[in-house]
């Protein structure tokens, strides 16, 4: 498990704003629903209901991605980046579970190892959503296009080698 890069910090109050030196890039989607002020303002924008729903969104987030970007705030696009990819992963997941359950409840204590992640079962796909995965699709390619942007994953790779 990947140690928590904001042990110890009070991310309720701790504007990474304003302290961009305090902000860990992470692996994948961590910390997206917990940097500030970046949460209240991101996560009004992320839908995946629908396909429609999603190109709205997905045009949203790309949009304070770029606003971000042009305004000198790294760890703002790369939190725009994470909720991109955190559509893709949640639009995926509602594709393959209905209700969006890909866990059971925990494991019995003689099965644990043969399981899922967090010790729980992974529950069998159902037919797929097909509207789930066209929402997938359109926030795979908007998180792809945002990998594509050289000022911000150059940007990145300096702030990761230089603070974590």
């Amino acid at each position: 498990m990947t140690p928590d890069p904001y042990a110890g910090l009070d991310l309720e109050s701790l504007d990474l704003r304003a302290q961009p030196e305090l902000y860990r890039v992470g692996r994948g989607e961590q910390g997206v629903l917990r940097v500030q002020p970046y949460k209240d303002e991101l996560l009004p924008l992320w839908r995946f209901r629908t396909p429609e729903v999603a190109r709205e969104s997905v045009a949203a987030l790309r949009e304070r991605f770029d606003d971000y970007l042009a305004a000198g705030d790294l760890v703002g696009a790369d939190m725009a980046r994470k909720f991109l990819q955190m559509g893709y992963t949640r639009a995926r997941r509602y594709a393959n579970h209905a209700g969006g359950r890909k866990y059971d409840g925990p494991v019995p204590a003689d099965q644990r190892g043969r399981s899922g992640a967090h010790g729980r079962r992974e529950l069998p796909r159902g037919p797929e959503d097909a509207d789930k995965a066209e929402s997938a699709r359109i926030f795979k390619d908007a998180w792809d296009a945002v990998e594509e942007v050289s000022a911000y994953t150059d940007w990145r790779s300096e702030h990761r080698s230089r603070h974590g």
